[in-house]
This record gives structure tokens, sequence and C-alpha cells, in this order.
């Protein structure tokens, strides 16, 4: 396994980061791991979704249908 250093955080940084691993029952290497997980993960779900959102809409294009804008119906109903 590879390890990463990172140099120069605040002492607040640091402070926050161990409140946190404590909130979490964890080491600060144990929540530091996690958040680094965590952030990967969302951004490989951020990226399929918009992948699938690109998709639907070329498709949507494509089709040659054609769609309404929703612009007064939004309006109108935020008005009530």
């Amino acid at each position: 396994m590879k390890n990463v250093l990172v140099r120069n955080l605040s002492e607040k940084t640091v402070k926050e980061l161990r409140n946190q691993a404590a909130e979490n029952n964890r080491t600060l290497q144990e929540e530091l791991k996690a958040i680094l997980k965590k952030s990967i993960e969302d951004r490989r779900q951020f990226r399929n979704w918009s992948k699938n959102a690109d998709r639907i809409f070329n498709e949507l294009q494509e089709s040659g249908q054609k769609f309404s804008d929703t612009t007064a119906l939004l309006r109108e109903d935020r008005e009530r």
C-alpha cells in the first residue's frame, strides 16, 4: 500500500479533522482515508450521472420531438 504525505496543514484544520475522527470513532488516519475514499466515490458518481444526463439529452435532441418551454408554467406555479 502506498503512503501520502500532506504538509503544512493549519493547526485549525488538523484540530477539526481530529474532532471529526473522534465523532466517527476513528483514528485520524482512518478518518483521512474515509474522506479521500468518499471524495473519489462522489466524483465517480457525478461523472456517471453527468454521462447519463448527456446521453438522455442527446437522445431527446436526436428524436426530433418538440418540447414546450415550461418557464411560464413554473412561474405560474410559484405564484400560487
